[in-house]
Formats: C-alpha cells, sequence, structure tokens
C-alpha cells in the first residue's frame, strides 16, 4: 500500500505537469466500419471497455496502479509508460488495422481563421514559415529538441513510479523517433486526411457540412495552403517578407504536454538562432520563464506582433478558443479541426505539423505484444467476465477516433465505462 501510495502522490504531480487533451473521407462516398476479422476475434464476443481519461496526463497512473489495462495516448505518453517500466508498447497507431491505412497517418495541424488569412497574411506567412523552420530544426537536432521539449512539457527531473525511475530525458529521445515532422501538404497527406474525415463520420462525430459533400468542396472547406506556399517561397529566395505592425494582441493555441506541436515550443527556446539565421523569431519577453506566455514575433529587427501563447487541455477546448476569437492561430489535432469545421466554425487548416507518434500501451507483462495479439487478449478476458479496460484522451480526439475505428474493424464490441 505504501509503494502505491507514493506512486500515486508522485504519478499526480506528473499529472499536473503533463496534463493534456489531446490525428479526411476519400473521394468516394463514406462507408460505415464494416467489421473485418482478421485477428482471433469473433465478431460480437469480444469486449473492449473504453474509458476517457479527461486528458492524457492521469493515464500513468491509472496504469501504474492497476486501475486500467492500457492506454493509447500521443507522445511522450507512450514513452513515460515503457521507459519507466509501468508498461509495454502493443503498437503504434500506424500498425493499427486496416493496415496500411494508418501508415504515415496525418496527426497534428496549423490552423488560423480565416479573418485573421484575410486580414493579416502577411503575419499568417511568417508564422507558417516559422513553423516549417522548426520543425526542420527538430528533425536535424534531435538531442537538443529533446532537451528543449523536456524542459518545457515534462522538466528536466527523474519521473518515478514507486521504486522505479527514469530521467525525462530519456523518455523525450525515446519519443522523438516515433513522430515526423513534416509539414508539407503531400497527396497522401491530404487523402490521410480525408480517412479521418471517413473514420469520424462512420462514428458519428462528422454530421454537419462535411458530411454530404463532394471532394472539391471539402477541399475548399478544410484547406488553405496558401501561407504554406507563400512561406515556402520567403524561405527558398531567403526572404522572409516583414508584415504590417498587427496593432493588436494575436492568442496562438497549443496543446499542454504534447510534442506534437513542438515547432512553437522550439521556435520560442531557439528563438536566437532563428532570428540570426533566417531573420524571423518569436522572442519571449521573459527568457528565463521555463513556459513563457508573451512573446512577440519579429521579422527582420522589426517587432510586428505581441503573441499570447494559450495553452489548452483538449483538442476540442482549443477549437473552440479559435472559433469565438480568442486565439488566432492553433496547433491541434486533426480530428477536433476537422469537427470544428464541419460544425461551421470559421478556420481553415493551413499544414501539416507532424505525422504519427501515438501509440497503445498496456500494462507490463501483457500478452498484448502486437494487435492480433491485443484482439486475442481482449476475448480471454471477455470470455472470463473481465473485458480489458482501456483509457482515451478525450472523446473525438485522434486516438478515441482510431481506436473506435479500428477496434469495430476487429469485430470488438466497446462499451463506455
Amino acid at each position: 500500500m505504501k509503494k502505491i501510495a507514493s506512486a500515486i502522490v508522485v504519478c499526480i504531480a506528473l499529472a499536473m505537469i503533463l496534463f493534456v487533451a489531446g490525428c479526411l473521407q476519400p473521394t468516394t462516398p463514406p462507408t460505415p466500419v464494416t467489421p473485418q476479422v482478421t485477428t482471433p476475434a469473433v465478431a460480437g464476443t469480444t469486449e473492449v471497455d473504453v474509458m476517457y481519461a479527461g486528458g492524457v496526463g492521469p493515464m500513468p497512473v491509472l496504469l501504474s496502479t492497476n486501475q486500467i489495462d492500457g492506454y493509447i495516448a500521443w507522445q511522450p505518453y507512450v514513452s513515460v509508460a515503457t521507459e519507466s517500466g509501468i508498461g509495454q508498447l502493443v503498437t503504434y497507431t500506424k500498425d493499427f488495422p486496416p493496415v496500411p491505412e494508418w501508415n504515415n497517418h496525418p496527426c497534428c495541424v496549423l490552423t488560423a481563421r480565416n479573418d485573421l488569412v484575410a486580414g493579416n497574411p502577411d503575419f499568417v506567412n511568417a508564422m507558417a514559415a516559422q513553423t516549417i523552420l522548426a520543425d526542420q530544426w527538430i528533425t536535424d537536432h534531435p538531442d537538443m529538441a529533446a532537451a528543449d521539449l523536456s524542459e518545457w512539457l515534462i522538466g528536466n527531473d527523474t519521473i518515478k513510479f514507486g521504486n522505479q525511475s527514469v530521467p525525462a530525458m530519456s523518455v523525450m529521445k525515446s519519443a522523438i523517433p516515433s513522430v515526423k515532422y513534416t509539414t508539407e501538404p503531400t497527396p497522401e497527406w491530404i487523402n490521410g486526411t480525408k480517412n479521418f474525415v471517413n473514420a469520424q463520420i462512420s462514428l458519428g462525430y462528422v454530421t454537419g457540412s462535411l458530411k454530404n459533400t463532394s471532394a472539391a468542396d471539402m477541399d475548399a472547406t478544410l484547406f488553405d495552403f496558401g501561407p504554406y506556399r507563400a512561406s515556402k517561397k520567403m524561405i527558398a529566395d531567403k526572404k522572409i517578407v516583414t508584415p504590417a505592425k498587427v496593432n493588436k494582441q494575436i492568442g496562438i493555441g497549443y496543446l499542454k504536454g504534447d510534442m506534437h506541436g513542438g515547432a512553437l515550443i522550439i521556435a520560442v527556446k531557439e528563438w536566437k538562432y532563428f532570428n540570426e539565421t533566417y531573420g524571423i523569431a518569436i522572442k519571449p519577453r521573459d527568457p528565463t520563464a521555463s513556459k513563457p506566455e508573451i512573446c512577440d514575433l519579429i521579422v527582420n529587427g522589426v517587432p510586428v506582433a505581441e503573441l499570447k501563447l494559450v495553452s489548452a487541455d483538449a483538442g476540442p477546448q482549443l477549437m473552440q478558443m479559435e472559433a469565438t476569437d480568442i486565439i488566432g492561430m492553433g496547433y491541434a489535432g486533426v480530428p477536433p479541426a476537422i469537427g470544428s469545421i464541419d460544425k461551421g466554425s470559421p478556420v481553415k487548416i493551413l499544414m501539416p505539423i507532424n505525422t504519427e507518434g501515438s501509440g497503445l500501451v498496456a500494462t507490463k507483462g501483457s500478452p498484448a505484444l502486437d494487435w492480433n495479439s491485443f484482439i486475442k487478449y481482449a476475448g480471454e478476458r471477455s470470455a472470463s467476465g473481465k473485458p480489458l479496460k482501456i483509457a482515451a484522451p478525450a472523446k473525438g480526439s485522434i486516438q478515441d477516433v482510431m481506436l473506435q475505428y479500428s477496434l469495430k474493424y476487429s469485430g470488438v464490441t466497446i462499451k463506455f465505462v
């Protein structure tokens, strides 16, 4: 009991630091999820209980104290489980069924309000350019990125679970390779985003403007790649256009504890490098703060906008802030962005930020070592009257959408607890 109490105290502290929220329809009309039992499950006889944890922060606590049998989360929470020894990897979401539909799947995106893009195009283009440059920096400097992201997201302390401990830097170094930082809206990425729309329609999460529309209208509703193209040209020309001064503070939203929005964090932490190398920087007003809130966007030595960095516990919360103009741009998962746009929010997806980076973990020693063995184990637990309990961050998150879709595809009945 003393060991469990110790784990709970430490994990609650970790959860307070890490608490977070919270990745489109093919050109053919969407169809409901049809079970394709390619695993040992027998359709209709296997049940998995899904519990929404209100974010990913509480999940390590729940797993380490045997209150759940596993969880699905984004990084660094997959590595929190595996590196600390409280859990083991079942599979990354890229290998969820139907294989290979989710391979290199979209995850987080950069979004912006339509009125901000129309009224301050050079500002939006500059922010897009900074995001592209920071994403590339993470790819080129993974160890330095791990240090910056660790300090911002989980601190540089040792993470402890009872008598088990692991340096936070080890967690972050393990997490980075499973996330692909990319900003190019390739045809593959666009189709992958539409696969998520299809999945969300099948699950009843998309019921508005995106449900019954043509492929062309869907593209026009979801995307605005103008800032991406403009920013790529500026980077190629080695000349970032100095925007006119923005006369109001601009809110920039991001998710607590989520390394997928790492481009924003790196832009702030490494602002001197970007300023000296490219003439653009998001400079914190207080450079000593571990998580600066007020920053200045500086282009070619000219302060052009005051930015307020606003964190959100979940993607839907972030998109609600963007819909109501509390923030003008956001770094969030693609399903909340899809859901918000589907309901009429005046927002567009500008470009990807990353792909992949989510995974399913189980209790250490579980027989679930891949998707098939997970489904087999779920069947055995159902037969014994003790269905597996799996935690997901929030309803409508990428993890929720992928878990539900793949479970149903495998013939599993889902019960929400």
